[in-house]
């Protein structure tokens, strides 16, 4: 335990001493609350209309039901704020096995007597530690439009599961890409295209009519309809355990791309 505790101190150290970790929580906060706010300034001005007995003609409190602030300001920032989590993550995860694979400072890492899992294990906690950081610094534009709102507490703590579920399957994604190479430019951009191409397969429904258990298998592995229902504050033990198996085989392959830099060097 000394060990893993060391090695998570020195992980801590290196990333809370670059700026490219403050850069990562200021954009998260920054997109967060610009994504927010124009759903918000788009919402006003709806229900200015609605209510406006001079432009459109609509009379006051005539407004639909479609229009609130639950469908039209929450739901639309929670959609973009998991898209902007794919672009941003990986620019954290990119560094922490490539950049000690280019420097050859990994080999120092065998002379702790650290095994494979413990290597692996602690740079997860750490970057799953900032992730969970960020999506607090992230949620909070979001918690004000639920309180605001009205739609309650429980609704709340859904979303923010969803929301961290999701980011930490992205990191661990990344952890992966980031393991197999000594490149962070490849570890970033392999995080990107793989996160992006497992957002969402429903495009893809309309052409495996034919096919419904491969239209199921793809429907299966897409992250956004899983994400989608914590947004709806549901609570899915299956959707839970999809993200708890990105996380798991994303281990895996992490800790197989340290036995196979051992073999092979």
């Amino acid at each position: 335990m000394t060990r893993i505790r060391a090695l998570i101190w020195k992980e801590l150290t290196v990333l809370f001493g670059s700026p490219l970790a403050y850069l990562v929580l200021t954009l998260v906060v920054l997109v967060a609350g610009l994504i927010f706010f124009d759903h918000l300034r788009a919402y006003n001005q709806i229900l200015f209309l609605f209510q406006s007995s001079t432009m459109g003609g609509f009379e006051t409190d005539t407004i639909p039901d479609h229009v609130n602030l639950r469908d039209t300001v929450f739901f639309p920032v929670m959609e973009n704020l998991g898209l902007t989590l794919i672009a941003v993550i990986p620019m954290i995860t990119m560094r922490v096995f490539a950049e000690e694979r280019s420097r050859g400072t990994d080999e120092l890492l065998v002379t702790t007597h650290l095994s494979p899992n413990e290597i692996v294990l602690g740079k997860f906690a750490v970057t799953y530690f900032f992730v969970v950081v960020a999506m607090l610094a992230s949620f909070v534009y979001p918690a004000m439009a639920i309180l605001q709102g009205g739609i309650g507490l429980q609704h709340l703590l859904s979303v923010f599961m969803g929301l961290t579920m999701l980011a930490l399957a992205l990191a661990s994604i990344g952890l992966v890409c980031s393991a197999w190479t000594s490149s962070q430019l490849i570890a970033v951009v392999a995080s990107w295209a793989i996160g992006y191409v497992l957002w969402d397969w429903s495009w893809l429904t309309p052409f495996l009519r034919e096919a419904e258990a491969l239209a199921r298998f793809f429907d299966g592995i897409s992250m956004h309809p899983r994400y989608s229902t914590f947004a709806e504050g549901i609570v899915n033990l299956a959707n839970l355990a999809y993200f708890v198996g990105v996380a798991i085989v994303a281990y895996a392959l992490a800790r197989s791309a340290l036995d196979w830099k051992r073999i092979a060097g």
